[in-house]
């Protein structure tokens, strides 16, 4: 489970969760990235006060890299670096791994 750097020059994928609450945003999320290729840099646009929290501790789950707020943007905006090999999580409940 490992989390590469970024590929240079490359476009973000943007997953714009509105103003879902994390749980929604999670499971869009594990939709969003799966399939998408290691070391894919994702913007995440997340209103949800709580996805300061949700977001580095998913990614810590999952093994997705988080790398924290970016500074400038119009809504609060968070990096997120795909893993080579996520753990997969269930798809009713992302916030679980599966067993």
């Amino acid at each position: 489970m490992s989390a590469p750097e970024p590929r240079p020059g490359e476009e973000p994928v943007v997953v714009d969760g509105q103003d879902r609450g994390c749980t929604r945003l999670l499971l869009e999320l594990r939709t969003r990235l799966a399939g998408l290729p290691g070391g894919t840099l994702v913007h995440v646009i997340a209103t949800d006060p709580t996805a300061t929290i949700d977001l580095p501790a998913w990614c810590h789950l999952t093994g997705h890299s988080y790398i924290g707020p970016i500074g400038g943007t119009e809504r609060p905006t968070y990096a997120i670096v795909t893993a080579d090999d996520p753990v997969p999580t269930d798809p009713a409940a992302p916030w679980r791994q599966l067993t």
